[in-house]
C-alpha cells in the first residue's frame, strides 16, 4: 500500500506561543525601493493567499541604495497607510547582524536594534523577535537577559532564533525562563542539512516552529537542476509549477515546516497558496531529495 503525504492549509500554533500562523510566510529579504503602492500590492496578495506570517529583518535592504533597515521602513510605510493591516498579521523581525562586525548580540545592542525596528515599522510590538545569527562573543546568559527584557517590556510577544545550531539553541534556552518558539534554518532539496544535523529532530522534540528560508534554493529550483525537473513534473500533476511544488516538498516534513516565500511578484506570492494541493508518495519525496543532494541515500 502506497502512503500519500497530504498538506493542510489550516493555521497552526507558532511553536509553544499563543500565536496562530499560516502554513506559509512571506519574507522581505528582497523588498527594496520606495514604491509603497507596490509593497501594498504584495501585502494584499499575501493576505489573499492566506498568509498571515510576515518575516523581515533590520539587515534587509542593506545591499540597496536605501541601506540598512530599509525593508522594515518600506513595510512600515505600507502599514501606516492602513492601520487595519496590523491586526491581520503576525510580524516577525530579526536583529543581531551589524555590517562590518558582523555579529552583535550584546544586551545594549539588541535593545537598540529592537527599538529601531519598532520605529521603522511603526508598531508597538513585534510578535516574533529572532536573533539573526549567533554572536560568539556574547554569553548566552546576556542574550537571554536582553530577550527576556523585551518580553517583559511588552515589546516582543515571543522569541525565536535564526541560523542557530542545536547546541547554540540549547545554550540560550538554558538561561531563558520563556520558551524559544521558533527556528529559522535554510532548507530546500539543495540544502537539506537540517534533515541530517539534528535540527528538525530537535524541533520536533521541543515543539518548535520551523521557518525555512530560501526554500527555492536561491532560485535554482526554478531552473534546470535535476531536482527542479522532478519538482516541475510533480507540480504539473497537481496543476502548479515547480517552485510551488518545491514549497510543498518542504511542507511535507512532519515537523510542519513553514516555507518563507521571498518573491516580490504579487502573482508569484498568490501562486504559493496552491502548494497545499500537491501530494507526495514517499518515493517521490525521496527522489527529489536525492536529486537535490546529487547522490543516493544509503
Amino acid at each position: 500500500m502506497t502512503t500519500t503525504l497530504r498538506l493542510s492549509n489550516q493555521p497552526r500554533p507558532l511553536g509553544k506561543s499563543d500565536l496562530s500562523v499560516s502554513p506559509l510566510a512571506w519574507g522581505m529579504w528582497r523588498l527594496a525601493g520606495n514604491d509603497v503602492k507596490a509593497t501594498r500590492r504584495l501585502i494584499d496578495a499575501a493576505l489573499a493567499a492566506g498568509i498571515t506570517l510576515f518575516d523581515t529583518a533590520d539587515i534587509y535592504g542593506c545591499d540597496t541604495p536605501a541601506g540598512f533597515g530599509s525593508a522594515e521602513a518600506l513595510f512600515g510605510k505600507a502599514l501606516a497607510e492602513d492601520r487595519s493591516l496590523r491586526d491581520k498579521m503576525v510580524i516577525a523581525t530579526k536583529g543581531g547582524i551589524r555590517l562590518g562586525i558582523p555579529y552583535d548580540s550584546g544586551a545594549d545592542y539588541l535593545a537598540q536594534a529592537l527599538d529601531a525596528s519598532l520605529s521603522r515599522m511603526g508598531v508597538e510590538t513585534v510578535d516574533l523577535y529572532q536573533v539573526h545569527r549567533r554572536d560568539f562573543l556574547t554569553h548566552p546568559r546576556e542574550v537571554a537577559e536582553a530577550l527576556s527584557a523585551m518580553v517583559d517590556a511588552g515589546k516582543v510577544r515571543s522569541i525565536g532564533v535564526s541560523n542557530y545550531s542545536v547546541a547554540e539553541f540549547d545554550a540560550l534556552q538554558a538561561f531563558l525562563a520563556v520558551p524559544i518558539v521558533s527556528i529559522q534554518p535554510e532548507f530546500s532539496p539543495l540544502r537539506p542539512d537540517p534533515l541530517f544535523d539534528g535540527t528538525l529532530d530537535h524541533a520536533m522534540q521541543h515543539d518548535l516552529a520551523v521557518l525555512a528560508w530560501s526554500p527555492l534554493g536561491g532560485g535554482r529550483l526554478a531552473g534546470d537542476h535535476p531536482a527542479a525537473t522532478l519538482l516541475a513534473e510533480q507540480g504539473a500533476a497537481f496543476g502548479v509549477d515547480g517552485p510551488t511544488a518545491a514549497l510543498a516538498w518542504a511542507m511535507a516534513h512532519p515537523v510542519g515546516i513553514i516555507p518563507i516565500v521571498g518573491s516580490q511578484n504579487a502573482a508569484r506570492v498568490a501562486a504559493a497558496a496552491d502548494a497545499v494541493k500537491v501530494e507526495w508518495t514517499r518515493a517521490q519525496w525521496y527522489a527529489v531529495l536525492e536529486a537535490g543532494m546529487g547522490t543516493k541515500l544509503p
